[in-house]
C-alpha cells in the first residue's frame, strides 16, 4: 500500500463481534479521513429478517437489529451482500466470521482483491488443517489469498465494546510502519489498543483460552470454589505459555500480560460463552 493514498477499508462479517467493530471503524475513518477512505464496506451474509433483507435494514435504519440490536451503525457503514463486491476495493480486510468459513471466503476473493490489500483477523481459535496438523487462522488467509495479514484478541466481549465500556485490545502485528495505521482504525478513547510483534502469541492466545474456559466452567457446574478456579486459570495459563515456547518460539512473555493474554483468559473463564460449553 502506497503512504500517500487513502486506504479503503472492508470488514468482512457482520454478526455480533463484526457489527460492534464495524462501529468503531466507521467513526474512526471519519475522524482520521485525512488517512482513511470514509465509506466503509461490510460484507453481510444475507438473511430475511421480519420480511425484509438484513443488508436493506442495516442501510437503511443503520443497525444490525439481528445480532447487536439497540446499537447504530454510522451511516457511513455499507452493508454488501457479495463479499466479492465488498471486498474487491480495501486496502485493509477486516475478518471477523466463523473460523469454519475462512476457507471457503478465501477461495471466493482469490484474485478477486487487491494484491497490496493486508488482512487482520478477529477470528479467534485454530483449523484442523489436514486433520493432524492446526494451522492459525491468519496463516490460512496469507497462504490461501497471497496477502500479509495480522490479528486482533483481547478481553473484548462484543455488547461490552458496543456499549463503550471502557476495555483493551492487542493487535499483533510486525510491519511497525503498518502498525500505527491500525492502531487509529481501530482505537478510541474506551476501546485502548496496544501493538506487539508476537503475531503468533497474540493469536495462539485466542484460542488456547478457550479451552482453559471450557476447565473453568467445570469447575463452576461442580461447585468447587474461587480457589480451585484461580489455580484452573493460573495453571491454564503457564500452559498456554508452555505451548507458544514449544511450537513458536521467540515470543515474548510480556505479551501474555497484554489483553490477548491473561485479560481474555480472565474475561472468558468469568463471562464467557466457552466457560458455559456453549455455542
Amino acid at each position: 500500500m502506497t503512504e500517500q493514498a487513502k486506504k479503503r477499508v472492508c470488514v468482512v462479517g457482520s454478526g455480533n463481534w463484526g457489527s460492534a467493530i464495524a462501529k468503531i471503524v466507521g467513526a474512526n475513518v471519519v475522524k482520521y479521513n485525512n488517512k482513511f477512505e470514509t465509506r466503509v464496506t461490510m460484507y453481510v451474509y444475507e438473511e430475511i429478517v421480519n420480511s425484509q433483507k438484513l443488508t436493506d435494514i442495516i442501510n437503511q435504519l443503520h443497525e444490525n437489529v439481528k445480532y447487536l440490536p439497540g446499537h447504530k451503525l454510522p451511516e457511513n457503514i455499507i452493508a454488501i451482500p457479495d463479499v466479492v463486491e465488498a471486498a474487491k476495493d480495501a486496502d485493509i480486510l477486516i475478518f471477523v466470521l466463523p473460523h469454519q468459513f475462512i476457507r471457503t471466503l478465501c477461495a471466493t476473493l482469490l484474485d478477486k482483491i487487491k494484491p497490496t490489500a493486508v488482512g487482520i483477523s478477529l477470528i479467534k481459535g485454530f483449523d484442523r488443517g489436514d486433520g493432524t496438523n492446526i494451522e492459525l487462522i491468519s496463516k490460512i488467509i496469507e497462504k490461501h489469498l497471497r496477502i500479509q495479514c495480522y490479528v486482533l484478541m483481547g478481553a473484548n466481549l462484543a455488547n461490552e465494546v458496543a456499549e463503550e465500556k471502557f476495555c483493551e485490545t492487542t493487535i499483533g502485528c510486525r510491519d511497525k510502519r503498518l502498525a500505527p495505521l491500525l492502531r487509529d482504525l481501530i482505537q478510541t478513547p474506551n476501546f485502548r489498543v496496544v501493538v506487539v510483534e508476537d503475531c503468533e502469541a497474540v493469536e495462539v492466545c485466542g484460542a488456547l483460552k478457550n479451552i482453559v474456559a471450557c476447565a473453568a466452567g467445570f469447575v463452576d457446574g461442580l461447585g468447587l470454589g474461587d480457589n480451585t478456579k484461580a489455580a484452573v486459570i493460573r495453571l491454564g495459563l503457564m500452559e498456554m505459555v508452555k505451548f507458544v515456547d514449544t511450537f513458536y518460539s521467540g515470543s515474548k512473555l510480556s505479551t501474555f500480560f497484554e489483553s490477548c493474554g491473561v485479560a481474555d483468559l480472565i474475561t472468558t473463564c468469568y463471562g464467557g460463552r466457552n466457560r458455559r460449553v456453549y455455542y
